[in-house]
């Protein structure tokens, strides 16, 4: 799930805490080249605000005025943008197509204690499946894991796998680290900077970055990481980078990496397995020198290098498939 995704579950929350119906809108399924995946999701209220994003802004404002036009009024229902069996005139630019669940949520004390489990279950660990009945919009959730589909349905149902939100833990401050927060809030990542340095932290400002005034380690060590987690070390201090290594290799993260030339990285190396007392599956674990290999020289190009690598372990591609 992406950071976005939260904050489309905590608008939900606030409207529908202030007593207002709220329609939750669930991609399902994308045909050809569409700009959203399955399970992205957008929240919309009966004033036309909305939050979120099923297309990247090809089919929102349809929503919207067919949403005002009272065409959504049933519990659940499944609509379809783009494509020749289209009900709508709305052709995607990028040719392709999408499928969306839309539910419309009344305020009730069920509806709020439902989206209150999805905020949860997004800031939390373990991942759930929503189950949601297409005949009559009744929701459930059931156990679940992060690698099963983040989508399934058919005729009577539909199931949306919801887990923690990614997130980027940056170990560190330094000229990289600003430039890798900006790409990864664009890139949908929950983004946290911790630095035990006074003045390091006072030279450091991106908006909506939060910012920890501990060892990174620390953080980690304290359940700062879950399954959608990456670790970044980008100062070239082995008294934070190794640190944070050394806590991030016990924790669930899916990328842990640290800044470093071919020769600092082997020395690294040896002395995590020496002093940090980590095993050779452990040190495995970790990318070092961080990032691909682009040729990077400016700190832009290296933050690009490190969230590209991110990104590709992410959507599970190797290497040698780019």
């Amino acid at each position: 799930m992406h950071h976005l995704d939260l904050q489309v579950i905590e608008r939900a929350l606030k409207w529908a805490n202030q007593g207002l119906t709220v329609w939750l809108c669930t991609v399902l399924k994308t045909f050809g080249s569409s700009p959203r995946e399955p399970g992205a999701m957008l929240v919309a209220c009966s004033t036309g605000d909305y939050l979120g994003s099923l297309s990247g802004g090809c089919v929102e404002e349809n929503f919207i005025a067919r949403l005002q036009r009272g065409e959504f009024d049933q519990p659940a229902q499944r609509i379809m943008y783009g494509g020749d069996d289209s009900s709508t005139t709305v052709r995607l630019p990028c040719g392709g197509s999408l499928e969306v669940l839309v539910e419309q949520q009344a305020p009730s004390a069920d509806n709020l204690v439902h989206l209150e489990v999805m905020h949860a279950t997004l800031l939390g660990r373990q991942p759930l499946t929503r189950c949601i009945s297409l005949s009559d919009g009744r929701k459930r959730f059931n156990p679940s894991t992060l690698s099963e589909p983040a989508v399934t349905f058919d005729a009577t149902s539909v199931n949306v796998r919801i887990g923690p939100a990614l997130r980027l833990i940056i170990a560190g401050i330094s000229s990289v680290s600003a430039p890798c927060a900006l790409f990864a809030q664009t890139l949908g990542f929950e983004v946290i900077v911790c630095d035990p340095r006074d003045e390091a932290r006072q030279n450091f400002a991106v908006a909506g970055v939060e910012v920890q005034a501990v060892l990174p380690s620390v953080f980690i060590a304290s359940g700062g990481c879950h399954a959608n987690t990456a670790v970044v070390a980008l100062t070239h201090d082995p008294r934070i980078d190794d640190l944070a290594m050394i806590e991030a290799v016990r924790t669930d993260a899916f990328y842990i990496g640290v800044m470093g030339s071919q020769q600092t990285s082997q020395q690294r190396a040896a002395r995590l397995l020496r002093s940090g007392g980590l095993k050779d599956t452990q040190l495995e674990r970790i990318t070092m020198p961080i990032g691909l290999n682009l040729g990077s020289k400016t700190p832009s190009e290296i933050a690009l290098a490190v969230m590209a690598d991110i990104v590709r372990l992410y959507r599970g591609k190797n290497r040698n498939e780019l």
